[in-house]
């Protein structure tokens, strides 16, 4: 290809103004390698001109730092970097060998040491931004589908560039840096972000902040959920609100178009283990939600979202399977449903039924829901698991060793079903709670003649009214002396 010829002047090294011909010359290469033949066929040597360019300007830049007078100066040296830039983001465009020949001229170092340098600047000036954006655009460019330019800009960028862009105030610098995290992360790399947690930690700020970008949301959900042992560590250093951005990640990782596969599984199987862990843990603090006062406490955000998560992660059938077996899990849920349902009916507070259902169907506060979902978790739960679903449906029994051992009632006796049959009533705060219901109560009773029996003979003595039966699609027939609960054939009622 005939190229522009870059005026000598120019590159002598001698400090003038920069000429217009070095600007027009480098945007006509700019425009000719939006071509994929012109940048299949750009010699070397283009390149090495732009790079004197590049660092020429450079100094200017340079000179601005130690003296910041001189930035009022930087107008035409801006215009030069900014088409440098430009010019060598276009030749690097699905061309391996110009990525390479670019790379090899130590390039990606004076690129990055130049936008290290953008930051030191004291002006606003929207020449600086463009520039910056950029060179971080080139940066992307160089290292896409090139592991060894992605090493090399790695090597370069991290960890102060990124940690300098993910927390700039433009948003297109905090996109096009996650855009280069994203090209040049892999699993390797990931201990280096456990040692460098800020940076790992910004990305989630970042996404908080532009939620409509797309290149923080894949850095997670590509990568960072790749890394058990980042989570992990990255979630104990997490404010609550991060956390509860980081757990909503999750969730659309789960729920998104593409589902898990395979690979994904062993690293969601852990992360399931730190979800049940730590709500097991932590749940009764969302009893801190007793009164309209304190519907934004933090922490009961957080807890709330675990509890999300545990319900999303319950609907596959790997996940489930393990956390059907979770130590406490299933205790601590039927233990929580049981707390939030009295502190409901002793005063009125967010857990109070409200009886009616809100034509908006707005939530109004974080406790909406709570109880729909922690009725889902159980039925989860004990869905197809014999041992789960004995394990709520057995009464208590206050004998003598439980009394002087001190337990409320003996361990793996729950009594949750007369509590779950307390919850089927219409509730705004808890969309579907009633079709949950009946889901537990189907879970529980599936192939489970001993759960049946319980609920005809509560029917019997009065504790289960026919009604909410009939609504949930069941009802008690006697046969001799037997009772049988059985399906009435309709659909439940909403």
């Amino acid at each position: 290809m005939a190229a522009p010829r870059l005026p000598p002047a120019r590159l002598s090294g001698v400090m003038v103004p920069a000429p217009i011909q070095d600007l027009e010359a480098l945007r006509a290469l700019t425009a000719l390698f939006k071509e994929q033949r012109n940048r299949e066929t750009a010699p070397r040597s283009i390149f090495q001109r732009v790079l004197g360019i590049l660092k020429k300007s450079s100094q200017d830049v340079e000179l601005a730092c130690r003296d910041p007078s001189q930035a009022e100066h930087l107008a035409s040296s801006l215009q030069l970097i900014t088409e440098c830039f430009r010019c060598l983001r276009n030749a690097c465009i699905e061309c391996s060998v110009n990525q390479d020949s670019i790379r090899n001229l130590d390039t990606i170092g004076v690129a990055v040491d130049l936008i290290l340098l953008f930051r030191e600047l004291q002006t606003e000036q929207e020449s600086l931004l463009t520039a910056f954006r950029c060179g971080l655009q080139f940066l992307g460019n160089v290292a896409s589908r090139n592991e060894e330019s992605q090493s090399i800009v790695w090597a370069h960028a991290f960890p102060e560039l990124f940690f300098t862009c993910l927390n700039h105030h433009d948003k297109k610098i905090v996109a096009y840096s996650s855009m280069i995290m994203f090209t040049t992360l892999n699993l390797e790399r990931m201990n280096e972000l456990q040692e460098n947690l800020n940076i790992a930690i910004s990305v989630i700020e970042a996404h908080q902040k532009q939620p409509e970008s797309e290149w923080p949301f894949l850095v997670i959900t590509d990568h960072f959920l790749k890394s058990p042992e980042l989570v992990k560590a990255m979630y104990a250093k997490l404010t609550n609100p991060e956390r509860v951005t980081f757990l909503d990640l999750m969730i659309a990782k789960m729920v998104g178009d593409d589902p898990l596969t395979k690979d994904d599984i062993p690293m969601f199987l852990s992360h399931a283990e730190l979800v049940a862990s730590t709500f097991v843990d932590d749940c009764r603090g969302v009893l801190k939600v007793t009164s309209e006062h304190q519907t934004e406490d933090e922490e009961v955000l957080a807890i709330i979202r675990l509890l999300d998560v545990l319900c999303e992660m319950t609907a596959n059938p790997d996940l489930l399977v393990y956390l059907q077996g979770f130590p406490g899990l299933l205790e601590r849920a039927i233990d929580l449903l049981r707390l939030v349902h009295v502190a409901g009916k002793d005063t009125t507070n967010l857990f109070t039924a409200t009886g009616c259902i809100k034509a908006d169907a707005d939530i109004s506060s974080v406790a909406d829901g709570f109880k729909s979902h922690l009725i889902r978790l159980i039925g989860n739960l004990c869905y197809k698991n014999r041992e789960n679903q004995d394990k709520v449906g057995r009464a208590p029994c206050f004998d003598v060793w439980n009394v002087w051992l001190g337990r409320r009632h003996p361990v793996n006796e729950l009594d949750g079903i007369p509590l779950i049959l307390d919850n089927c009533s219409i509730d705004d705060s808890n969309p579907f709670l009633t079709q949950w219901v009946v889901y537990t109560i189907r879970n529980l009773t599936e192939d489970n003649s001993q759960n049946q029996d319980l609920i005809a003979k509560m029917e019997e003595q009065g504790l289960a009214d026919p009604s909410v039966l009939k609504k949930m699609g069941f009802e008690v027939e006697k046969r001799g002396e037997k009772l049988i609960l059985k399906p009435t054939g309709e659909a439940p009622q909403p």
